[in-house]
């Protein structure tokens, strides 16, 4: 018998090694309950809201957004592998608030997300992401850390 306690899964990523683990758990947990599977990654275009608009930044927000496609193509074909059903989204604007904002828009019962990603000064300017979705989130939120529970 399995449980049906969360039909709708959302798994953020952000492309990065250290989001594999949640990767992982939320396929796990999506299995194990039956749940659909949603995939998401955030261009985070906040950083470059002050700097003008030209070749430099429309070039490095396609890279964002390639990223963003390889990130939620990774999840979605380990899902499907399992034989998941998912849909992998890429949107922008601040991180933590667009995967706030599409898991309530979509009913969404739980969001799964690593607790490192990017770091370095990216980390430091913007804080965790996984910090500011546990703590404004209404909806529950299983945070994983990276293989072996090492941080970095």
């Amino acid at each position: 018998m399995t449980s049906r306690l969360y039909k709708k899964i959302l798994i953020s990523t952000d492309g990065s090694e250290y989001t594999k683990n949640a990767v992982e758990y939320g396929i796990e947990l999506a299995k194990s309950t039956e749940a659909k599977l949603y995939t998401i990654y955030v261009v985070d275009t906040a950083a470059f809201a002050s700097i003008p608009m030209d070749a430099a930044w429309e070039s490095m927000y396609e890279l964002l957004k390639q990223e963003g496609d390889e990130a939620t193509k990774y999840v979605a074909e380990k899902a499907l592998a399992e034989g998941l059903d998912i849909e992998r989204l890429t949107v922008e604007g601040h991180p933590a608030e667009e995967i706030i904002k599409y898991a309530e828009q979509n009913s969404v019962d739980v969001i799964v997300m690593g607790t490192l990603g990017k770091t370095g000064l990216d980390r430091f300017l913007l804080g965790s992401v996984a910090e500011k979705v546990v703590r404004t989130s209404k909806i529950p939120v299983l945070v994983v850390r990276g293989k072996n529970g090492k941080k970095r």
